[in-house]
């Protein structure tokens, strides 16, 4: 049967975004409230609702692709399975021991990271692996037997397993996992030499737990979310975006669900990386504000950066450190409690404080009429003038201006002694500080100045804030790309299928075994061989991208750097050193060219054919018409003005290719709402981009 429709899904904190795209070009976008007690509900309101607007029958769609932020949440929340963790006799206390540091010296009251395993669920195994590979202690059946009991008794539902240098040595952890499998049935079983064998014993520990403890969640929510779209006469395929932000398939979720930690964040990265390369703006800041958190993320030559590192619930959100080490490859983003509807509130020192936390969607904000008494961005958007509130998501909601004053008024303004207007614009400006202040920090710690980019702005609330962020960090050149209401989910459309292998191989540069290096790449292609096969992917279209990880020796942290394909000599060692020292002079401005190298490790990304779909379908219906675009004016605030100002009104869909535009302005579409300031002017580029170039 022909299925010429593909369908992205991407569930944020407050809205989930839904987008339909059809092989001719043609698509349909929409927008709903995200709902938190179960997110498949929310999705199939969604996919119910454009399937009504567009004609088109669940059975034409040949895929979804699906990010969603429930493993983030799982692990925030401490929603996952009672997991149990099986480690080498002497080391149960990994999880605790950590790295041995405190992330901030100066606090008294220090909170660590809460593990997801408690102490009496964590067993020591008699075995043990010297880091040569002799096998000094093996596991006996017996004391596996005795803690397989003790799981049945407390009614385990996961079990991870991390041995002693597992990571080059497995068979103890696989001959656990099967005794194992033959008493404990369906409980779910992680082994780190599978989930993240590199070097490292606590982060691979963290990372193989918070694999184990999502897994039964995971895979009962795909469960529930393929029975509503089979209910809808769905008969496709599933996939799942990565954080790397790439796509698998809901075998490979399943059995790695930790590899979807920032599932939904990294397709907006991936939609921007995408939109910019087609404006042939390769160089660019991605700002990707929601409902409850704004993610910002460096776009280098049409390739978002990303890290092998993430931090999963922080006890101190913005304190690195404060969270749960996972090492699964992500795209770099910092990710900050600013969204529409972060509350707004006068701190114990009189100080007009927005975020981290959030209305989100239920009550939401206070104009939304759902019930919400706390001040918020959208709120103060609302109040100065930016917001339509008859055309809040194309009219299906419509906000409620009065409750937005009163709010604002009784939270705000009288504590403060000011007025409502001023609390608003200080609402607003504050929240747009937060995000240049992060941005600039992103930046620079990866060597980056942000001048010298420019800022692509998306997420239901990203444009509207776009042009005080700009201005904030002194970039000059703002892009809005078409439907940058629901980027996000057209970033799911653009992506392919991949998945990322590590082998740890510690070795000075100058001394590695080459032959054994090989033998890695061979393993590592093999696999990735096997998952592109069954994910439907032909030999002719797989690409295998390999990266190996550097330091000086002596140093604890390593920069990855390109490795050719083809068979690896000695040869390489001047490439591989060259790279690196160019690597480390563009992120710390300088380099120790007297210091040898040290290999940490060799990763492969394995990927297929990435789509190109059609721009100009993501929502921006350009025309040469050059009437009709003006919608009228609205009142709305500016502070070069010092008060509010009669400000024209366009409909972005109506404006003509080519046509510049004199701020102030305010550009409308259904899901987004684009403020231009005074002195600035915006066009429409030949692809369907609002470009706003801001005076220095």
């Amino acid at each position: 049967m022909d299925r010429p429709y593909r369908l992205g899904v991407d569930i944020g904190g407050t809205f989930t975004d839904v987008i339909l795209l059809g092989d001719s070009g043609r698509a349909w976008v929409g927008k709903t409230l995200t709902t938190t007690h179960d997110p498949s509900a929310g999705v199939e309101t969604a996919v119910r609702d454009i399937f009504k607007r567009s004609g088109v029958r669940a059975s034409e769609v040949r895929d979804v692709i699906h990010g969603t932020t429930l493993v983030t949440n799982a692990i925030i929340e401490r929603s996952g399975a009672k997991t149990a963790l099986l480690t080498t006799y002497g080391f149960r206390d990994t999880l605790e021991i950590a790295r041995e540091r405190r992330y901030d010296i100066s606090d008294l009251f220090l909170e660590m990271p809460e593990p997801l395993v408690p102490r009496h669920l964590r067993f020591g195994v008699k075995e043990r692996v010297l880091k040569g590979g002799e096998v000094e202690t093996s596991p006996e059946r017996r004391q596996i037997d005795e803690i397989a009991a003790e799981l049945e008794e407390q009614r385990v539902q996961a079990v991870a397993i991390c041995f002693l240098h597992s990571y080059l040595y497995p068979d103890h952890e696989r001959i656990v996992a099967d005794w194992l499998r033959c008493r404990l049935g369906g409980v779910h079983l992680s082994l780190s030499c599978e989930v993240n064998p590199e070097i490292r014993e606590y982060e691979r520990t963290s990372t193989t737990v918070a694999n184990a403890y999502v897994q039964q969640l995971i895979e009962a929510y795909l469960r529930r979310l393929a029975t509503r779209l089979e209910g809808m006469g769905f008969a496709g395929d599933l996939y799942l975006m990565l954080s790397s932000g790439g796509i698998c398939t809901v075998e490979t979720a399943c059995r790695f669900p930790i590899r979807l930690l920032e599932s939904g964040p990294a397709a907006g990265a991936l939609a921007a990386a995408y939109l910019g390369r087609a404006a042939a703006r390769p160089d660019l800041i991605s700002f990707d504000m929601g409902g409850t958190t704004a993610k910002l993320g460096i776009i280098d030559s049409g390739t978002p950066l990303t890290t092998p590192d993430f931090e999963a619930a922080r006890v101190y959100r913005f304190k690195q450190g404060s969270g749960l080490p996972i090492r699964a490859r992500t795209i770099d983003l910092i990710e900050i409690g600013a969204g529409g509807g972060s509350v707004a509130r006068v701190d114990t020192l009189g100080l007009l404080k927005v975020g981290p936390d959030s209305a989100g969607a239920d009550p939401g904000p206070a104009s939304y009429g759902r019930g919400g008494r706390r001040p918020t961005v959208t709120d103060a958007d609302l109040v100065l003038g930016y917001l339509d509130p008859g055309f809040f998501l194309g009219g299906r909601v419509e906000l409620d201006r009065e409750a937005a004053f009163e709010v604002l008024e009784a939270a705000l303004a009288q504590p403060l002694g000011l007025t409502t207007c001023e609390v608003a614009w200080g609402v607003h400006q504050v929240v747009n500080e937060a995000m240049a202040s992060a941005a600039k920090v992103h930046a620079v710690e990866r060597g980056r100045d942000p001048r010298a980019y420019a800022l692509i702005a998306f997420g239901g609330a990203g444009p509207i804030h776009a042009y005080r962020v700009a201005e904030l960090l002194g970039i000059t050149t703002i892009v809005v790309p078409p439907g940058a209401g629901v980027a996000s989910a057209f970033g799911l459309l653009c992506a392919p299928f991949s998945f990322d292998f590590v082998r740890s191989y510690r070795e000075e540069l100058v001394r590695v075994d080459w032959d054994r290096v090989n033998e890695l790449h061979r393993e590592m292609e093999e696999e990735g061989w096997g998952i592109l096969t069954h994910s439907g992917v032909g030999l002719g279209e797989m690409r295998f991208e390999r990266r190996c990880e550097l330091r000086y020796s002596g140093q604890s942290h390593q920069l990855d750097v390109p490795v050719r394909n083809g068979r690896l000599e000695p040869e390489h060692v001047a490439d591989l050193s060259s790279d690196f020292q160019e690597a480390y002079r563009r992120n710390y401005g300088r380099s120790l060219d007297d210091i040898g190298l040290e290999v940490i490790g060799w990763r492969l990304l394995a990927s297929g054919p990435a789509p190109s779909p059609e721009i100009r379908a993501l929502g921006a219906r350009a025309t040469l018409r050059s009437t009709g675009a003006r919608k009228g004016y609205r009142q709305a605030f500016f502070p070069e003005y010092g008060a509010y100002r009669e400000t024209p009104v366009f409909d972005r869909h109506l404006l003509p290719l080519g046509v510049e535009v004199a701020g102030p302005a305010i550009v409308e579409e259904e899901e987004c709402t684009t403020v231009v300031g005074p002195g600035a002017v915006v066009s429409v580029d030949d692809i369907g981009n609002l470009v706003v170039e801001v005076s220095p």
